[in-house]
């Protein structure tokens, strides 16, 4: 499956550069499959407000010219100005670096503690999501729920820029709607696809969901939620799952 915005009514001046973004598909072989990184720079080039084309790589049957165009590669990669480029942290610093103001948004967080909140969620997640012993069940869960408390925290410290030094008023809970603020950051594009995927997978395998008194992960999710931008670049809760079929072990004895 392809998508694309057109390009009618640029001057030859405001030439936009020609992007494409490869994203692995779904069990369809067409949708938009489970893969946060995949999202992550979907999320990026759409923030950036540029133009670009999405296509989906059914990875059971990786058709021949996408081979001739990246032996060995598997989504997501970009090409930009018909060039190649594949690893998706290099990516995400190339397209801050090219596609940079007054033209297109920065997208970099101005607080570096945003860039690292909520890091090592999904790596607690997956020892969760992946273990089948009930007696290491307990402990991985309140390893999981420790890292999402961290980010809880975070989300709910007002940052500098929240505090009004001449105000009579004290803020003692931030209301932001995102990481840095109250708009999308690179931060954003990397933890909320990973965040969504913690959400669907521990409630589908393991009846576990995130504790409604997080309240600065249910803001942060709500907001995400009503942003197109994240929603749709995300896959369908159902492709999630079916991802996470054979990785989500059982809990036997």
């Amino acid at each position: 499956m392809a998508l694309s915005v057109p390009v009618n009514g640029l001057k030859e001046g405001d030439r936009e550069p020609v992007i494409e973004l490869f994203v692995k598909a779904g069990s369809d072989g067409e949708s938009i499959g489970n893969c946060p990184f995949s999202q992550r720079l979907f999320m990026i080039l759409w923030l950036k407000g540029v133009v670009f084309s999405v296509t989906t790589v059914d990875l059971k049957r990786k058709p021949a010219d996408l081979q001739n165009l990246a032996p060995g590669t598997h989504p997501p990669f970009i090409t930009f100005n018909g060039e190649v480029k594949t690893d998706v942290n290099k990516i995400e610093e190339f397209l801050e670096d090219v596609l940079a103001p007054p033209k297109y948004l920065k997208l970099s967080p101005k607080h570096p503690e945003s860039n690292t909140a909520g890091m090592d969620i999904f790596a607690k997640f997956s020892a969760f999501i992946k273990n089948s012993r009930p007696e290491a069940n307990e402990a991985l869960e309140r390893g999981l729920l420790k890292t999402l408390q961290k980010l809880d925290e975070y989300l709910n410290s007002p940052l500098p820029d929240e505090i009004d030094e001449n105000s009579m008023e004290d803020i003692t809970v931030s209301t932001r709607k995102f990481l840095d603020g109250n708009e999308m950051t690179l931060a954003d594009c990397n933890l909320l696809p990973k965040l969504h995927i913690v959400k669907v997978v521990a409630k589908k395998y393991r009846n576990f969901e995130i504790p409604k008194e997080m309240t600065g992960i249910w803001r942060y999710l709500t907001n995400a939620y009503s942003r197109d931008e994240f929603t749709n670049t995300c896959p369908g809760d159902k492709e999630i799952e079916i991802a996470y079929s054979d990785v989500a072990k059982r809990l036997t004895k």
